[in-house]
């Protein structure tokens, strides 16, 4: 049994084509709004946002679309509006890539009832032979000796039998095909608990990300995904604050200024 701690990994996170956007605002008038842009390496989100809320109603500059007599030049500006207006539709072009790592399968469970705006790639324990048995406890467990013992030793007691039928089925045995072992493998996996660490790529739009956060940070929210939608919190804050500087953080509860965008 070995003791682990759920983590997040950012790896991907939108990248915007401005020579394309520029040959697109060429043709509607809008190459000023280009010109004033941010374009750093953690402005494509936002940019993006932005670019789409313009989009829909040619809002480059006024006067382009008729009905359009005032803009608003602000970009922070502009994208809190687009959040206290609960436009939220813009929201759903951008998203960002998570690996969850050392989380339980208590938690892919839950998280996978989110599913509008999401894609979810997970480690299959069909094909993954568990050698031993990573858990996670919090520091609540941690502290009761009693408890770690027991618990220690029906992991260790759980741990050993996949190591037996591992040997009982002979699946390290020389020419021993891949179907049989996955076919093994697939069997073994019912003997390891829900808790039992695993990982994870999870992406989101912010759309579905701002209500994720909101819904899994809650105090009433199962404690290991609090912790880790506490980690995504801060990592998409950081990356696109005009978006997610909404909120306010009580007792590891991430409140939005602006809900049901």
């Amino acid at each position: 049994m070995k003791k682990v701690q759920p983590e997040v990994f950012l790896v991907a996170r939108p990248q915007v084509d401005y020579d394309q956007l520029a040959a697109y605002l060429r043709e509607v008038g809008g190459e000023r709004w280009l010109e004033k842009l941010d374009r750093g390496d953690l402005d494509d989100a936002q940019n993006l946002v932005e670019f789409a809320g313009k989009l829909c109603y040619r809002a480059w500059e006024p006067g382009l679309n008729p009905n359009v007599v005032r803009v608003r030049e602000d970009h922070e500006a502009y994208l809190q509006n687009i959040l206290k207006q609960a436009h939220g539709s813009v929201l759903e072009h951008v998203s960002f890539s998570f690996v969850l790592h050392n989380i339980s399968r208590v938690l892919s469970h839950e998280l996978v009832r989110h599913r509008p705006g999401t894609a979810v790639s997970q480690e299959s324990l069909r094909f993954v032979r568990l050698a031993d048995i990573p858990f996670w406890f919090p520091d609540w467990a941690a502290g009761d000796p009693e408890l770690m013992k027991r618990a220690t030793a029906l992991l260790e007691q759980m741990e050993e039998f996949q190591h037996w039928m591992t040997g009982h089925f002979g699946l390290d045995d020389e020419g021993v095909p891949f179907s049989q072992k996955k076919h093994k493998t697939s069997f073994m996996r019912r003997f390891a608990p829900d808790g039992v660490a695993t990982g994870m790529l999870w992406t989101a739009n912010i759309r579905t990300l701002r209500h994720t956060i909101e819904a899994r940070t809650d105090a009433s929210a199962e404690e290991e995904i609090r912790l880790v939608f506490g980690k995504i919190a801060e990592l998409v804050r950081a990356e696109a604050p005009a978006l997610f500087g909404d909120y306010t953080v009580e007792g590891g509860a991430w409140m939005p200024r602006w809900r049901k965008v």
